[in-house]
């Protein structure tokens, strides 16, 4: 008789459960802009996603940013305005899907190279960094204008879902691969990759 496989270890079960939590209690770290239509937050949601894309294999960076979602679309009041299946309506859950997205590319990207550098770790979490924004704006776009019927010009799109966090955004980047840097070895060594 063949022992299946078991898709995730229990070392990769715990250290994507630690993720989705560390994701979690950063949305709680949130400062609110008043942008119209709807309030955007600067959260350090992003910097924890950041770890999980650069410390992680893809399938459980993937995973623990997915469980996250999974997680506050049951009802579990985890996302920077609270959570529940109401939340795929609001314009800023693009922002939300960008961060699986980003953590699965980010880790990929990693997976794939030769010699992990500062540098390349930074450009990876940048390509991250354009992914979510890409995938947050778009479905902010999308929701705004066919669901709430408000027409929003690319300027406001522009300042309100980009200009306005992109900055700050960008920060969390260069200190997550400060962080990341100094945490790979160990993490890999760990999950025995």
């Amino acid at each position: 008789m063949m022992k299946e496989k078991q898709l995730f270890s229990i070392r990769e079960l715990t250290v994507g459960g630690l993720f989705a939590a560390l994701i979690a209690a950063g949305a709680f770290i949130k400062i609110t802009l008043p942008t119209e239509p709807v309030p955007m937050h600067f959260t350090l949601q992003w910097f924890f996603v950041l770890l999980a894309g650069l410390l992680l294999n893809k399938r459980l960076a993937g995973a623990s940013v997915g469980v996250y979602l999974i997680i506050g679309l049951v009802g579990v009041p985890v996302f920077a305005s609270g959570g529940g299946p109401s939340y795929l309506i609001r314009p800023t859950f693009g922002y939300l899907l960008g961060f699986a997205a980003a953590a699965y590319l980010m880790a990929w990207l990693c997976e794939n190279c030769q010699a992990l550098t500062f540098g390349k770790m930074l450009a990876f979490s940048v390509i991250g960094l354009l992914v979510y924004y890409g995938i947050g704006v778009f479905y902010y776009f999308l929701i705004c204008r066919f669901l709430i019927a408000r027409e929003l010009t690319w300027q406001i799109l522009l300042i309100n879902c980009f200009l306005s966090t992109a900055a700050a955004d960008f920060a969390l980047c260069v200190a997550a691969v400060g962080v990341a840097a100094k945490l790979r070895g160990v993490v890999r060594r760990t999950l025995e990759y």
